[in-house]
């Protein structure tokens, strides 16, 4: 289980792989694991927040950082 402290590295990736790529890593993880996610492309402030709630996710955080964002989520 992927803890808070990982981080999911999908810097690089354009629209969709981000969302993509989060999905299939979530659903390898149990209901409540967390997992951060870092990214490079200026949609995923978008498009992170729209997967989780369509998708029955918790986004816990979300912080800008050099060149990116990176999300924290709770599997549903």
């Amino acid at each position: 289980m992927a803890g808070p402290q990982d981080v999911y590295d999908l810097r690089g990736l354009n629209c969709p792989l981000p969302v993509l790529k989060t999905r299939r890593r979530l659903a390898d993880l149990p209901p409540g694991g967390l997992l951060w996610v870092e990214t490079t492309d200026p949609l995923a402030v978008i498009d992170i927040p729209a997967f989780c709630t369509e998708s029955g996710h918790r986004l816990v955080e979300s912080l800008s950082v050099a060149g990116g964002h990176r999300f924290l989520i709770e599997r549903g």
